[in-house]
């Protein structure tokens, strides 16, 4: 989750979480993960959020929505559909799996750990995120009234 605007510089937000593998196991975010992270990232940055998501069945599910309408402080707006081009997250996914590009591991701890340093690295690098969030055409500006 990529944030800044109203002097707030641009920060990267991000919860890395392994699920153990094997049939029938969950593989990815659930509802409640997204919304700890979208929780946290309110306590960090004390002010409301406005998330701009991608149609994810998570992020578009009738639970997530329920959470969604829980927080006064959260607005969300949905890309159109099969969009990466605008999201900036594809960007650091991007940029991340390309620093680890060629990368022989022994453990399968390893590549956690790397991509927790990369996402940390990149977590208050505010040109780069800039950058990314540019790649994409969209503005961060908030118009003020004349």
């Amino acid at each position: 989750m990529l944030g800044g605007g109203l002097g707030v510089g641009t920060r990267l937000c991000h919860r890395v979480i392994c699920h153990p593998a094997g049939k029938g196991k969950r593989r990815s975010m659930s509802e409640r993960d997204f919304i700890a992270l979208i929780d946290g990232a309110h306590q960090l940055v004390k002010a409301p959020i406005v998330l701009v998501w991608d149609r994810l069945n998570t992020h578009v599910s009738h639970t997530m929505r329920e959470l969604i309408e829980q927080r006064a402080w959260l607005t969300v707006f949905l890309l159109p559909a099969y969009s990466p081009n605008l999201n900036p997250v594809e960007w650091v996914w991007a940029h991340v799996k390309h620093s680890l590009a060629n990368l022989a591991v022994v453990t399968l701890d390893r590549p956690e750990t790397l991509v927790r340093n990369w996402l940390k690295r990149l977590q208050y690098r505010p040109g780069i995120l800039n950058g990314f969030t540019a790649g994409t055409g969209l503005a961060l500006d908030i118009p003020t009234s004349p």
